[in-house]
């Protein structure tokens, strides 16, 4: 339970009718009798308009610098919620963070089940991080933070805060490069979090941080995966003589598994049982997870990039039958968007037998181009047939340029969930295979 009295080193007073709370959050809409509310500054408006709303749903005290009922009244909600979380996590024995331009998520996920840690959900803003720290910090398990960045001086902000005694970087490629401006620019933002504390990078970023121990598959990799076979039903290795299966994975799940149990072996864990964890990991949806069926849908729709795309497709390339990508736009390339997305879209061509492209550079992306969802949904549907196995990748969501122009994502879990849908409906009529 979170005390509202373990605040009082940074707010001014205490209600007397404060009472503890299982969790924190910022949105007022999940306030409740065991959820407090941290009314924080915002873009558009201020979260105290929201204070008397999070009180009459039960919130067990807000942080705010009203006088109201149940406050632990601050100067400053948000730099009061940083320091509370900065001092919650000092007591931890071992945070892990971990960046990159992909796979940041499957890195979590698996270097999480490796040391049988607490981890980050998918939402990891600063407030996030911040409330995630107070109330998991002080425990005894270890804490692996996911610290995503999309422009400068953000990933100094996020150290800042997490302090992390291992640094992760898994990747490096085009991404958000409007606001880091190039692959140096990236590199360094991300390298960061590597600054003054122990390292790993993985293989695909390694040139970027010579001298840093390594993890993944190869010769000369500090932390190295032996024998891996990457085939429709998962991947298997041996780590340190410990076999490793991992049920429907790539390479970039391998890959995550590697650095959990070189992060496990280094905190001094029994390395079988680490592996047996991994053995159970199931990423968030959108993020390389496979469906089979009479067709297979791969569901990594939830974001993409280039480097994210191309590694999306060499595993497409591993599976029989008929390969299919559908692919949308990547958002945040700056002024070498279209080249990058025709040069995913060659590769699309080289690894798939039939290409799809939706939204902006549809073109550039597939054979079969298509400016919406809903019409490239009733070409696909009429087009899928049992064997197949279906890619769907893109950006989702809003981005915004330098100069605040709203860039579109393509949303393609739609794609995914009406694959899967179709795929049950002919299961259950009892069709037979086309």
């Amino acid at each position: 339970m979170l005390d509202p009295h373990a605040a009082l080193p940074f707010a001014a007073a205490v209600h007397p009718g404060a009472r503890p709370a299982r969790r924190l959050t910022w949105d007022s809409r999940e306030a409740g009798p065991e959820v407090a509310f941290v009314a924080l500054p915002g873009e558009r408006m201020h979260g105290n308009r929201f204070v008397e709303a999070a009180l009459a749903a039960g919130a067990p005290f807000v942080l705010t610098d009203l006088d109201v009922e149940r406050a632990v009244r601050v100067g400053d909600a948000r730099e009061a919620l940083f320091a509370w979380a900065r001092s919650q996590r000092a007591h931890n024995r071992l945070v892990v963070g971990i960046t990159g331009s992909v796979g940041k998520t499957t890195a979590k996920s698996y270097a999480a089940a490796a040391l049988d840690a607490e981890f980050m959900p998918v939402y990891n803003t600063l407030p996030a991080i911040a409330c995630f720290l107070i109330e998991l910090g002080s425990g005894d398990r270890p804490l692996v933070v996911e610290m995503g960045i999309d422009r400068v001086g953000e990933m100094a902000e996020l150290v800042d805060l997490v302090q992390p005694d291992v640094g992760v970087v898994t990747s490096i490629g085009a991404a958000h490069l409007e606001q880091l401006g190039s692959l140096e620019g990236v590199a360094r933002e991300k390298g960061v979090i590597l600054e003054g504390r122990r390292g790993l990078v993985g293989t695909q970023a390694a040139p970027w941080y010579p001298g840093l121990d390594t993890y993944g598959f190869g010769e000369g990799v500090t932390h190295a995966g032996e024998g891996l076979e990457v085939t429709p039903q998962g991947a298997r290795f041996t780590f340190r003589g410990v076999p490793v299966t991992l049920p429907l994975a790539s390479r970039v799940q391998a890959e995550a598994a590697v650095l959990g149990l070189a992060l496990a072996a280094e905190a001094g864990l029994p390395l079988a049982e680490a592996a047996g964890r991994l053995a159970g990991v199931q990423v968030p949806g959108g993020r390389y997870r496979v469906h089979p069926g009479r067709f297979t849908v791969i569901d990594d729709a939830y974001n993409a990039s280039p480097l994210a795309v191309t590694a999306a497709l060499d595993a497409l390339a591993a599976f029989p039958g008929r390969r299919v990508s559908v692919l949308g736009r990547m958002l945040e390339l700056g002024e070498t968007e279209r080249e990058l997305h025709a040069q995913v879209g060659a590769h699309a061509r080289e690894q798939a037998d039939l290409t799809y492209g939706v939204g902006a550079f549809a073109a550039e992306l597939g054979d079969r181009a298509f400016s919406t969802v809903p019409e490239l949904l009733a070409d696909l549907l009429a087009e899928v047939r049992d064997g197949d196995v279906v890619l769907v990748k893109a950006s989702r969501g809003i981005s915004w340029t330098s100069e605040r122009r709203a860039q579109e994502g393509v949303g393609l879990d739609v794609v995914v969930e009406a694959l899967l849908q179709a795929r049950e409906a002919e299961a259950g009529a009892g069709n037979v295979p086309r």
